[in-house]
């Protein structure tokens, strides 16, 4: 079982806990389809989504997920919040806290913030995303992804393609799929791709400098967006020569396995690390990506708040995942 407070990151989870979510996480799949997308699993909870950056995908679908599990959901952005009038990160969470709701979910430019609410908050923390640290409910929703797609992780061979140096989705999906028996390989820029990432995981990861080297025989290709944002310096030349050296193209597709899959976090820019043929190619599963990401953070939701003792120390109980079943059923 995964009897966690929070979820902070993919590096101190086991590879059971991950396999767990993972289970789990199937079971809300379907809920999607249904005519009525609701199960009372979380009903009287109360979760708060905090987004100190930009989110379109993860955002959307953590609230989507938490009233699909009938829960209150409140949002904040940085802009229609108190930071903007010189509060401090630890006091806005202080005083949310005072509010008791029995979750907050954090997205902040900063990497260690969720880290740091969590040991002062009774309430669960979900690691949205922190700078370039970890977001590990896109790691799950992609183990998802090629889960179902390969009916297995441990074995295969997945290519990690862009910034590697800036990327949060890269250090959660080394730790994961390396976690689960996969071989990961790094590629990218030299100055993107750091010798320190070799370190990252105790076994299953490699940096590969030729980007064609990368990509040979791989069954699963995940591209990661240029973080223009996070990046202080020229780590190339221009965004058309790392389209050339570097875009995940047609004629590179061709090096990988017959049956490889593509993978991008998003948002994409199209042109640049994916060609738009290749992006809304039949390989292509980013859209089944944003799909599994409701069912992962659904999952992530039931697990820290679904029953059991509560953030705040009062005994319910925890309707089990095949309740959910029969909800789905009925």
């Amino acid at each position: 079982m995964f009897a966690r407070k929070d979820l902070l990151g993919i590096r101190d989870l086991t590879a059971d806990e991950i396999t767990h979510l993972l289970d789990v996480a199937e079971s809300f799949r379907d809920i999607s389809q249904r005519e009525i997308k609701k199960v009372p699993a979380l009903r009287g909870r109360t979760v708060i989504n905090l987004f100190f950056e930009p989110s379109t995908r993860t955002r959307t679908s953590f609230e989507i997920a938490a009233k699909r599990l009938s829960a209150d959901t409140i949002n904040i952005s940085a802009s229609s919040s108190s930071v903007v009038k010189g509060e401090t990160l630890l006091d806005t969470a202080r005083n949310l806290e005072a509010m008791a709701p029995d979750l907050l979910v954090i997205r902040h430019p900063s990497a260690g913030a969720p880290h740091m609410l969590a040991r002062i908050c009774r309430a669960g923390v979900i690691n949205a995303g922190d700078g370039a640290n970890e977001h590990p409910t896109q790691a799950l929703l992609d183990a998802l992804t090629i889960r179902q797609h390969k009916g297995r992780i441990a074995g295969l061979k997945v290519a990690i393609i862009g910034d590697i140096l800036h990327s949060r989705v890269a250090r959660s999906n080394a730790y994961l799929l390396t976690k689960l028996g996969a071989e990961v390989r790094l590629t990218g820029p030299g100055p993107l791709v750091p010798e320190a990432f070799g370190a990252l995981t105790e076994g299953g990861l490699r940096l590969e400098r030729n980007v064609e080297r990368a990509l040979e025989g791989a069954d699963v290709i995940i591209v990661l967006r240029i973080q223009r944002e996070r990046q202080d310096a020229a780590f190339f030349p221009s965004l058309r020569e790392y389209a050339v050296y570097y875009g995940l193209n047609l004629k590179r597709l061709e090096r990988t396995a017959p049956d490889s899959i593509v993978m991008h976090p998003g948002p994409i820019n199209r042109g640049i690390e994916i060609a738009s043929e290749v992006a809304d190619g039949s390989r292509s599963l980013i859209l089944d990506q944003v799909a599994n990401g409701l069912a992962v953070r659904m999952a992530v939701l039931y697990l820290l708040l679904g029953g059991g003792v509560s953030s705040h120390g009062d005994e319910t109980a925890r309707p089990p995942v095949s309740a959910v079943a029969d909800e789905r059923r009925a």
